[in-house]
């Protein structure tokens, strides 16, 4: 399962309001909120706060982000097992993970990653490139 290209420009014209959304559900000011923001350790939304994020942003935008979306099409076409052991991503897991969330800079995403950590990587820029995926369909 391969993912369509996605164009700055394409980033560009959402990336305002989700950024609005987000700063809205995490109650903070949207200056605070930049393109690699980690949601996590920048803006300290926590794992009920992508809840609401997603569904600020289905509602918003009139698309439908399943739950686990992110971290299954990191994975790609990895099986489960070839993904993760025991829940640490593996080295051919780290790889489709480095790929795929190419807006998260490069010095956070550490190996060993534990599967349950992905969602930490998550950045602004992210929940865009979410939507527009979901976009494209």
């Amino acid at each position: 399962m391969s993912t369509p290209d996605i164009s700055q420009d394409e980033i560009d014209a959402i990336y305002p309001k989700v950024a609005e959304i987000i700063a809205d559900a995490l109650g903070c000011d949207e200056d605070e909120v930049s393109p690699d923001s980690s949601l996590i350790n920048d803006l300290d939304a926590e794992s009920i706060d992508f809840l609401d994020i997603v569904f600020r942003l289905e509602r918003e935008f009139k698309v439908k982000i399943p739950r686990g979306k992110a971290v299954e099409e990191a994975r790609g076409e990895l099986s489960e097992e070839e993904f993760e052991q025991g829940g640490i991503v593996t080295d051919a897991g780290f790889e489709k993970v480095i790929a795929y969330m190419t807006e998260v800079p490069a010095d956070r995403i550490q190996s060993p990653l534990k599967s349950a950590e992905i969602p930490k990587l998550f950045t602004t820029e992210t929940f865009c490139k979410m939507v527009i995926r979901e976009q494209q369909g």
